[in-house]
C-alpha cells in the first residue's frame, strides 16, 4: 500500500522569507511563512528559531497553576468560588491568557503574513489584560482599605489596634489624601493605561518599526507604574498590621519578592532591547538561546515573584481577617464583586478585542494581496512511503 506522507517544509534563512518575518540578528532557521495549521503545532517538536519561544511561555503555564492553587489549601481559607478570591481568580486568568496567548503566537504566527500579525496583536491585548488583573490583586490584597470582606474563618491570632503601644499612631502609614485616588481613580487609570498600551504596541508594528522593541518596553513601564501604586504605598508608610500579629511576619517578605519581580523585569527588558547575545555572534544562536528566549525566562521568573508577593499579602489577610486601621482614618473600600472584578475584566476585554479586530483588518488590507501571492509559491513536497 503506497501511503503519501508530506515531508517536513524546509527551514529557510533570513533572505529566502519576506522581511516581515525577519528577526534582527537571527539567520536561520524560518519557518515558511504559509504554514498549515498542522505544520505549526508539528513545528513545537521540530528545532526552529520559534521553538525555544514557544516552549519557554508554555511550560509556565503549569508551573505557575502549580503555585498558585496551593492557595486554596491554607487554614482559614474560603472556598475557592468565594468573593474574597474573586482578584485571584482574574490575577490568573490574566497570567494564563497572557502565557498562553504568547507561546501560540510563536507558534502559529507562520501560517500566513496576517495571521502573524493577528497574533502578536492578541499578544500585546493579553499582556495589557494581564496588568489590569494585577492591578485587581493589588488593589484588594495589598491595598491598605480595600476592604477585604470577612471570610467567615476564625483565628486567634486575630488582634485590634488596642494592643498597640499607648503612644503608637497610624498617621505614618494612612494617607487619607491617597484614598480618593484608590478609591475612584486606580482602576479606571489602570484600564486605561492598559487600552493605551494596546494602541501603541500594535502600532509599532505598522510603524516606528526602526525601535520597536525600545518602545515596546518602554510602553509596558507605564502599567507598572500605575499598577505598583499600592506597593509604593504600602513601601514608603508602614504595615497595617501589629507587630506581633503573625499577619505582620507573613507579610514581611513582601518587600524582597517585589523588589525580586522588578529584578526580573529589568533583565528582561535588557535582553529584549539590547538583543543579547545573537548580537554579538549572529547565526549562533538562531535555534536556542536567543534574546527572546530569555525575554520569556525573565518575564516568568517576575511573575512568579509577583504570585508569591500576592499570595503573601492574602495569607496575611486570611491570618488576621480584618485590617487595622480604624474606620475614621480611612472609608472602608467594599469587597470584591463580581462586577467590580470579573465586570471590569470583561469590559477591558472588549475593548481590547475591539482594537484587535480593527488592527487586524488594516493588516489584511496590508498583506492580504503578498498572503494570496505566497499561497500560490508555498512548495508542496509529498513522499511515498510503503
Amino acid at each position: 500500500m503506497i501511503l503519501n506522507c508530506r515531508q517536513p517544509l524546509p527551514l529557510l534563512r533570513h533572505t529566502d522569507v519576506p522581511p516581515r518575518v525577519i528577526e534582527n540578528f537571527i539567520l536561520t532557521g524560518y519557518r515558511f511563512p504559509n504554514y498549515s495549521l498542522r505544520d505549526c503545532l508539528l513545528s513545537a517538536f521540530r528545532p526552529t528559531n520559534e521553538t525555544g519561544n514557544f516552549w519557554t511561555h508554555f511550560l509556565p503555564v503549569f508551573i505557575f497553576s502549580f503555585y498558585f492553587v496551593e492557595v486554596f489549601g491554607w487554614d482559614g481559607a474560603p472556598q475557592g468560588d468565594s468573593p474574597f478570591f474573586y482578584p485571584l481568580w482574574n490575577y490568573y486568568i490574566g497570567v494564563f491568557c497572557l502565557l498562553v496567548a504568547s507561546s501560540m503566537a510563536h507558534l502559529l504566527n507562520s501560517m500566513s503574513l496576517v495571521v502573524r500579525e493577528v497574533c502578536f496583536f492578541v499578544d500585546y491585548g493579553t499582556i495589557s489584560a494581564y496588568t489590569v488583573g494585577s492591578s485587581l490583586a493589588y488593589f484588594y490584597y495589598i491595598h491598605p482599605r480595600a476592604g477585604i470582606v470577612e471570610t467567615g474563618g476564625h483565628n486567634d491570632s486575630r488582634v485590634d489596634l488596642k494592643h498597640e503601644p499607648a503612644g503608637a499612631t497610624t498617621s505614618s502609614y494612612a494617607i487619607p489624601e491617597f484614598s480618593v485616588f484608590f478609591e475612584n481613580c486606580y482602576i479606571p487609570c489602570a484600564c486605561v493605561v492598559a487600552i493605551i498600551c494596546v494602541l501603541s504596541c500594535c502600532n509599532t508594528r505598522q510603524r516606528w518599526r526602526k525601535h520597536r522593541y525600545a518602545i515596546r518596553t518602554l510602553v509596558f513601564l507605564l502599567p507598572f507604574l500605575m499598577s505598583s501604586t499600592p506597593i509604593f504605598y504600602r513601601l514608603l508608610t508602614r504595615s497595617p498590621y501589629s507587630a506581633a500579629s503573625s499577619s505582620f511576619a507573613a507579610s514581611t517578605s513582601m518587600p524582597v519578592y517585589f523588589y525580586r519581580h522588578c529584578f526580573w523585569l529589568v533583565v528582561s527588558a535588557v535582553f529584549n532591547i539590547s538583543k543579547f547575545p545573537e548580537r554579538l555572534a549572529p547565526g549562533r544562536f538562531d535555534i536556542w538561546g536567543h534574546s527572546h528566549q530569555w525575554f520569556h525566562c525573565c518575564t516568568f521568573l517576575s511573575i512568579l515573584d509577583e504570585l508569591h508577593m500576592i499570595k503573601t499579602e492574602v495569607r496575611a489577610i486570611l491570618l488576621s481577617q480584618t485590617l487595622l486601621l480604624p474606620p475614621a482614618t480611612l472609608p472602608c473600600l467594599p469587597g470584591p464583586t463580581v462586577a467590580s472584578t470579573y465586570g471590569v475584566m470583561l469590559v477591558l476585554q472588549t475593548t481590547i478585542i475591539s482594537i484587535i479586530t480593527w488592527f487586524s483588518w488594516c493588516a489584511n488590507s496590508i498583506y492580504g494581496a503578498q498572503r494570496d501571492q505566497l499561497n500560490k509559491e508555498r512548495p508542496k513536497k509529498h513522499l511515498k512511503c510503503h
